[in-house]
């Protein structure tokens, strides 16, 4: 592909994973990483030689303007992954989620239409729909925030988006419903769950396990941005990337248990809770979307998908030198 593109956050979970494959599909790639002192990569510093030589890395911050636009010259294609995003943190430091959500992306979109980006992909979440008022939940189902993290993603969504009806910039907003798999933060239930079964634990410290989330494992995701790359034509659109299956927190233990071949029994952390009114109890995506106008569909749907991806994540956790990077004692913010 001749155009290159930024991703930003690909430092990050799902943004090294997506940076590392457009580079196996042939894309050129600039690698938007935090700037720190360390010189680190995030987890693109474990990415095979090949794939970390096939990258351009740009060190900055989505808060900073000037290095926003410095980093998207000469780029074609943006895929914004850049946020801050757990939950707890935010109800902690709410004004860091709209620097970064709102105003982060906001640079982004100033520069993409300042500088004629072909198209800009934005990043949602789930989160902001807040509690299914109806299942499956379908693009048009109301935005609810129920957290500082969602109301912040609610508004970068909101700016994008008006972005492209008030100037006609080409921005694509997908919305991942609860991805997982390797390199997942420790803030996230499954790893918090994988980091402590797999380090000898039995008693599994946890907050509510009764509200249903849809997972969707991480290549599914991968795979849904760069079908909105590679189709086009989807300027305006919101899409929803999901699997379409529902299962509550406290089944996706037993199936973790399954696969690691654990004993596990869960003990309320009153810490890990969620104020009750921010509690997002119930997720189910309707992907009929994303089939329809990207040609995407998850690889690992349903039950039997589901089982696929916790075991791929959990060979990914039983190597030493990946579990290191996890500490079953300490709850992650």
């Amino acid at each position: 592909m001749s155009a290159r593109v930024l991703v930003t956050g690909a430092d990050g979970f799902i943004g090294s994973h997506l940076a590392e494959e457009l580079v196996r599909r042939g894309f050129s790639v600039r690698a938007f990483v935090m700037y720190n002192s360390f010189n680190s990569l995030g987890w693109l510093d474990h990415s095979p030689a090949d794939i970390r030589g096939a990258l351009e890395f740009f060190a900055g911050d989505v808060r900073d303007p000037n290095g926003v636009r410095t980093a998207m010259r000469g780029c074609g294609v943006v895929l914004h992954l850049a946020a801050l995003i757990g939950i707890p943190y935010s109800y902690h430091s709410p004004d860091t989620y709209v620097d970064t959500n709102i105003k982060g992306t906001l640079n982004i979109l100033q520069a993409a239409r300042d500088l004629g980006v072909g198209l800009v992909v934005h990043t949602s979440t789930s989160e902001v729909y807040g509690t299914a008022r109806f299942v499956p939940i379908t693009e048009e189902h109301p935005l609810h925030g129920q957290s500082p993290y969602s109301a912040s993603k609610i508004g970068a969504d909101q700016i994008a988006i008006s972005f492209h009806r008030s100037f006609g910039t080409p921005v694509t907003v997908l919305r991942p419903f609860n991805t997982y798999g390797p390199r997942q933060s420790a803030r996230a239930v499954i790893p918090t769950i994988m980091a402590q079964a797999l380090t000898g634990k039995r008693r599994i410290k946890l907050g509510a396990v009764h509200p249903t989330r849809d997972f969707s494992f991480v290549k599914d995701t991968v795979n849904g941005f760069i079908a909105a790359v590679e189709r086009g034509g989807c300027a305006g659109e919101v899409i929803n990337l999901g699997t379409g299956h529902e299962i509550t927190i406290k089944d996706t233990v037993s199936l973790i248990a399954d696969v690691t071949g654990s004993e596990i029994d869960i003990v309320a952390d009153e810490q890990r809770l969620r104020p009750a009114a921010s509690e997002v109890e119930r997720l189910c995506a309707d992907n009929s979307k994303a089939r329809r106008l990207l040609g995407w569909s998850p690889a690992y749907a349903g039950r039997e998908g589901l089982v696929r991806g916790l075991t791929e994540t959990v060979e990914w956790f039983r190597n030493p030198a990946n579990l290191r990077f996890y500490n079953p004692e300490a709850y992650n913010l």
